[in-house]
């Protein structure tokens, strides 16, 4: 039986984060994706935003987590040239009664170490964004934007020079614990033809399919999964380009943050996601859920012309909190939890996911010391 220092599973921005730290402090490291490429999940289906760390509850992992990844991704962007672009965002208040919302997100995102948030009256907003309609705006200056598929492999190939391998079309069908290690079996999905391999350390990064594997291992306690809620984020584009030159986003509203307009790296201006919460793994966009996309954008863009949206993309986010419920936390689950040891889960990754797998990535090299 073969057998290696350290399995991630999931070639997704987490998972190459990890591999990349995990490889590089000598652990003998396999990366195991049931795809066929990496990133082909939540990491390639968002709104490529590094975010300045807001919305999270004062000392949640997503907030310390956040807040130290952004400085850690935007250092590596540098260093590696990987296309991003600090360009600040605007969330607005579009009538008097939201207004004390921005004064609470401002005030807990103090709490939480973002201090360069600066309010904004509707003329000064308008004078930053001359299409923009608001009657007060918060200016977040540490957001950006960032080509996700360039980091991924930028994270691969800082993975790979330090001896990781990436093996593709590779499933963990289960798990068993054996004289003191993680056997797994796997199968190839291209071949059907299975095989096992042994390990004393595997961090699971697998996203959408995270609670299942962990529940596929021998002797896990089932009693400590999450419940996992699929919430599917659709994306539209608007055709030409857009008369911003920063993010919008409304104030947040439950489930996710609005239909707020992004834009990529070229200029082009992306709206979403909304939330469709599904039971099903369906990246189709439906044409028609565009109409509500209208109203939304017009409270802050009154200028959209009609017709202008096209379906662009859909996301699925791994949540662990349903509809009316409160946002969950990430949950970084180890041998303290679950009594496996060597075993680190990673539940509920969704956004700020990506603005923090630098810093998600060094949280569990510390966890396998």
């Amino acid at each position: 039986m073969e057998q290696v220092d350290c399995i991630v599973a999931g070639a997704g921005v987490i998972g190459l984060a990890v591999a990349r730290t995990v490889a590089a402090q000598g652990l003998d490291t396999l990366i195991v994706e049931a795809a066929d490429a990496i990133g082909t999940e939540t990491s390639s289906r968002n709104s490529e935003v590094i975010h300045a760390g807001i919305y999270y509850p004062q000392g949640s992992l997503k907030a310390r987590l956040c807040l130290a990844g952004r400085e850690m991704l935007y250092r590596y962007c540098a260093e590696r040239s990987i296309p991003h672009r600090r360009c600040g965002k605007l969330i607005v208040a579009t009538d008097e009664a939201q207004e004390p919302v921005l004064a609470t997100i401002r005030a807990s995102a103090a709490a939480c170490g973002v201090g360069d948030l600066r309010f904004l009256s509707a003329g000064e907003a308008h004078a930053l964004e001359p299409a923009l309609n608001c009657t007060a705006a918060l200016l977040s200056p540490s957001t950006g934007i960032i080509d996700s598929h360039a980091l991924m492999l930028a994270l691969l190939g800082d993975a790979e020079e330090s001896g990781a391998m990436l093996s593709l079309n590779t499933r963990i069908v289960s798990g068993r614990i054996e004289a003191g290690r993680l056997v797994l079996q796997t199968m190839d999905t291209a071949t059907c033809q299975g095989f096992e391999i042994a390990t004393s350390r595997l961090v699971n990064a697998a996203g959408l399919g995270a609670v299942a594997l962990a529940g596929s291992i021998e002797g896990f306690d089932r009693q400590i999964l999450p419940t996992l809620r699929y919430a599917k984020g659709n994306y539209f584009s608007a055709a030409g380009r857009t008369p911003f030159s920063r993010l919008v986003y409304p104030v947040p509203e439950p489930g996710g943050l609005g239909v707020h307009l992004t834009l990529d790296l070229g200029g082009t201006a992306r709206f979403g996601p909304d939330v469709e919460w599904t039971d099903v793994l369906d990246y189709r966009v439906d044409p028609a859920r565009g109409e509500r996309f209208y109203a939304a954008i017009r409270r802050y863009w009154p200028g959209l012309a009609d017709g202008s949206l096209q379906p662009a993309y859909s996301g699925i986010r791994p949540k662990l909190s349903g509809p009316n419920e409160a946002n969950s936390d990430f949950v970084i689950q180890d041998t303290e939890t679950h009594g496996i040891a060597g075993l680190v889960n990673l539940f509920g990754v969704e956004s700020p996911g990506l603005t923090s797998s630098l810093a998600i990535a060094g949280h569990v090299r510390r966890i396998l010391r």
